[in-house]
Parts: structure tokens; sequence; C-alpha cells
């Protein structure tokens, strides 16, 4: 028998045993399975952040964060309660200063994420003074994380212009808003760190009471579950690329 015709023969079998097809599906299937349901031990998260991410003025149960780890429970990504590191009117030196001191040196979480910066510019920093800071808080969250960048994302700092606080002084505050946003995302991209645009959600009706806090000032639970919508499918694929230390 000669040779081309040995594989014609052995093509016939495993098509009509179905164990090609039966093989190429389990493929196609194995990236999305290597985490979720198979990932028994459920990760750990660590959120670091300032009021936005301890969710000022509403619930525990409403904190994106926690949020955030509802969803991905539900597709099937096991997650621990989420490690929160925040607090109302922290900058980017008194957060990293705070987690630096509640945390071990050699203690790492499976993801990590960051959202820094608001209190820096209502205070009237420069950008090129927040531009090194918020590095250096990008630098200690990729250190806390055990996937490095991979298992880190950075989330946008929202436009509190929009909000009945701060529409007095809406343009002021978008412009400077933007410049910082824009270094957020800039230094994620030198980094290789996923960052999630969520300041349009925060800009997009601002005439609807039910997106803000009852001070006026934050975003409701309402929002933040926008949020985590908003970035929910690409957080998966993230994490689906990862084989965790947890596994």
């Amino acid at each position: 028998m000669s040779l081309k015709s040995l594989h014609t023969l052995l093509l016939i079998i495993l098509l009509t045993s179905g164990w090609g097809l039966s093989s190429f599906t389990s493929s196609c299937t194995s990236s999305d399975k290597r985490i979720g349901q198979n990932n028994k031990i459920p990760y750990t998260y660590l959120a670091l952040g300032d009021s936005y991410t301890i969710g000022e003025s509403v619930s525990e149960s409403e904190r994106w964060p926690v949020q955030l780890v509802s969803a991905l429970n539900k597709k099937g990504i096991k997650v621990e309660e989420p490690r929160i590191i925040a607090k109302t009117g922290w900058r980017t030196d008194d957060m990293l200063n705070a987690a630096k001191s509640e945390l071990d040196s050699t203690q790492q979480f499976e993801m990590v994420s960051l959202l820094i910066g608001v209190n820096n510019e209502y205070q009237g920093w420069a950008p090129e003074e927040f531009e090194p800071e918020f590095e250096a808080c990008l630098d200690f969250a990729i250190s806390k994380c055990k996937n490095g960048v991979k298992g880190v994302f950075v989330v946008s700092i929202p436009d509190y212009g929009y909000t009945p606080f701060g529409k007095k002084k809406q343009k002021q505050i978008s412009e400077r808003l933007k410049i910082y946003n824009s270094i957020c995302k800039k230094v994620s991209k030198e980094k290789g760190v996923t960052f999630y645009n969520i300041t349009p959600i925060s800009q997009s009706n601002p005439d609807d009471i039910t997106l803000v806090a009852k001070d006026g000032l934050h975003p409701s639970g309402k929002q933040y579950g926008m949020w985590v919508d908003s970035f929910i499918d690409s957080l998966y694929k993230q994490l689906s690329s990862i084989t965790s230390s947890s596994q």
C-alpha cells in the first residue's frame, strides 16, 4: 500500500469514528474551560482606589468591585470577595502608602484593579505631577498580581462634571479629567495593562438622577453596574488567557 493510500485510509477511519470531530470541538472549547468551572480554588482579587472603589454613598453590595465579582461568578469564574484598599479623598500617594502598609511585601492576588486620580485632579495637581504618581501606583498593582500585567486592569476616572455637584464647572472639570485619563491610558498601554474606559457612561445622561448617589457627586449602584456590564466580557476574555497558579 502506498503512503498516500495509507493517509487516505487513516482519514476515513478518523472521520467515520467521530474522533476527529470531537477532538476538534474539544480543542476549540478548551481555552474557555481553562478557567471558570475548572478553577476549584477561587481567585483572589485586589481592588485599589479611592471613593469610587470603596463605593461612597452606596451599599457594600453596590460597589463596583463587588458587582464585578458577582458577574464573574455568574459567568463561571469563581472569585473571592474583593480585598478593597480604597478610601474617600485619597490621592495616588495616599492610596499607595496605605496599600504598602496594609499588605505584606510578598502578598499577591490573581487579579488586581486600579482606579485612582480624581482627588489629584480635584486638589489642583498638574498633569505632569500626576503621571509619575499614577505610574508608581500601577507598578505597585502589577507587583501584587501573580499573573503580572495579564491579571491587572485599569478603570478610567468618571467625569464628576456631569453630576449635580460639578455641573457649574462641568467644562473645566471635563477638560482636566480628559487629560488625566489620557495619562492613565498612555501609561497603561506602555506597561501592557488593559485599560477600561467607563468615563462616557458617567457623561451619558446627566439628567437621570438614578445614576447618581444621594450625595449628588458619586455614581449610584445602578451606574456602577453599567460600568461592570461595559467591560465584563472583555475581562472574561482577559482572564481566560491566564494559566492561573491556583489551578
